[in-house]
């Protein structure tokens, strides 16, 4: 296994960090037998990369073995977010049995964190998270960590995260507050719920503590709306969202104690799980 270096930027305020704190500690709350976890959203932009890494550094910070799968195979950016390393190999190239397991699997300068990145798009992705190798690899990993934490595409677009929930032991929705109609949640949570996971909670993401739950008129376009990689316009109603996506550290993380929102808008007590 190759150690690479993260690079950060570790300019979260207080309550930011608090809030990824209190994600953690309802994390480790949710039972022992809760190991693998895949994270979606409905739409792209909605900050579950981001969250996805916080939550998993924060978990290895606090003494557990982690290990960060990026899954979304249509339109990852999390390689060139946060490292400058060159030649780096992912998942879809070890689900597709180019290279081994060893070869897939980076260390991190920080101990216990370890991150499988998703590789070059493939022209197959359901089909590649829906593998046996892809199965054998969350059964296998299970016992070697603590914790396994898959960053999926967005299941309001594309099927890919109900695929890969079905095999893991829970599931954690990422909602831009404001931006995401009702329907659209509980379509999501019962795409998760239909696939056998159990939903863990909801993270609102984008909560602006000074205007309070504003919303914007600004549409954004993306690959996952425009017909690239499968997925048609079509299949799925298109969503209202800002035109570029703030980073988490820039708005506000919070997380809620239901295991479903009763609405998307709604303000959880961030204290509780």
């Amino acid at each position: 296994m190759r150690t690479i270096e993260i690079i950060l930027d570790d300019k979260n305020n207080y309550f930011v960090r608090e809030a990824f704190n209190t994600l953690r500690t309802n994390i480790l709350f949710s039972g022992k037998e809760v190991k693998s976890i895949v994270v979606t959203s409905c739409f792209a932009h909605e900050g579950k990369s981001t969250i996805s890494f916080e939550t998993a550094r924060s978990l290895a910070e606090s003494g557990k073995k982690v290990l960060l799968v990026d899954a979304d195979l249509r339109k990852s950016v999390l390689v060139s977010r946060i490292t400058k390393e060159r030649g780096i190999v992912g998942l879809s190239q070890l689900l597709s049995g180019q290279v081994e397991m060893d070869d897939a699997i980076y260390h991190t300068q920080f101990p216990g964190f370890d991150i499988i990145f998703a590789g070059p798009y493939p022209p197959n992705p359901t089909e590649l998270v829906g593998s046996k190798a892809f199965k054998d690899l969350i059964r296998t990993k299970r016992q070697e960590y603590d914790y396994i934490l898959v960053d999926a595409a967005p299941l309001g677009l594309v099927i890919d995260a109900a695929v890969m929930a079905s095999v893991c032991d829970g599931a954690i929705m990422v909602v831009n507050l404001g931006h995401v109609k009702y329907r659209m949640a509980q379509n999501v949570k019962e795409q998760l719920e239909k696939s056998g996971c159990r939903v863990l909670g909801v993270v609102l993401n984008q909560v602006d503590r000074k205007k309070g739950n504003a919303s914007t008129d600004a549409y954004y376009k993306s690959r996952y709306d425009t017909g690239y990689y499968g997925y048609h316009p079509s299949a799925a109603q298109k969503p209202a969202a800002p035109g570029a996506q703030r980073p988490a550290s820039q708005g506000g993380t919070q997380t809620g104690a239901r295991p479903a929102p009763r609405t998307p808008h709604s303000n959880p007590n961030t204290n509780k799980k």
